[in-house]
């Protein structure tokens, strides 16, 4: 089973000003000196694969359910959560932190023993039916109270 990651306004505008920045820091100093046109082919390269790069991370986050691990996509990203690490689900809407793989402030926290950190922050778009997936392969899953 499949679940696709929720994607909020805040999240695009935030994604429209981190790309707004990079093109300005690339482009700008280009203009105020006689660059040569292979400057402007390299720097116009490169920013077009960052921001290749930076758009496919977002908007192909996948959040599958296999039969040993929750396996967690985001553009050439993957990171397998086997489902006996994974020990509490809880909200949250800190989303500029640690492991996070979500493109919603609308967010789950997994915490468990496998990740670096012993979390990962994820968006799906029906939260419900990806707890109730979850609770059907991790059935000592705590769940935090907020999400009764």
């Amino acid at each position: 089973m499949t679940f696709h990651s929720k994607i909020d306004s805040f999240f695009i505008r935030f994604l429209l000003a981190a790309i707004l920045i990079i093109a300005t820091v690339s482009f700008v100093p280009l203009l105020f000196e006689d660059a040569p046109f292979s400057a402007f082919v390299i720097v116009t390269a490169t920013f077009l694969l960052t921001t290749a790069l930076i758009l496919w991370i977002t908007f192909a986050i996948r959040y599958v359910f296999l039969d040993h691990h929750l396996l967690v996509k985001a553009g050439p990203f993957r990171s397998r959560i086997p489902y006996e690490s994974i020990l509490k689900v809880a909200p949250t809407r800190d989303i500029f932190t640690g492991y996070r793989l979500l493109s919603s402030r609308d967010a789950l926290e997994l915490i468990n023993n496998k990740t670096m950190f012993g979390t990962v922050k994820i968006s799906p778009e029906n939260q419900h039916s990806f707890i109730e997936e979850l609770k059907k392969r991790c059935p000592d899953l705590k769940i935090d109270g907020r999400l009764s």
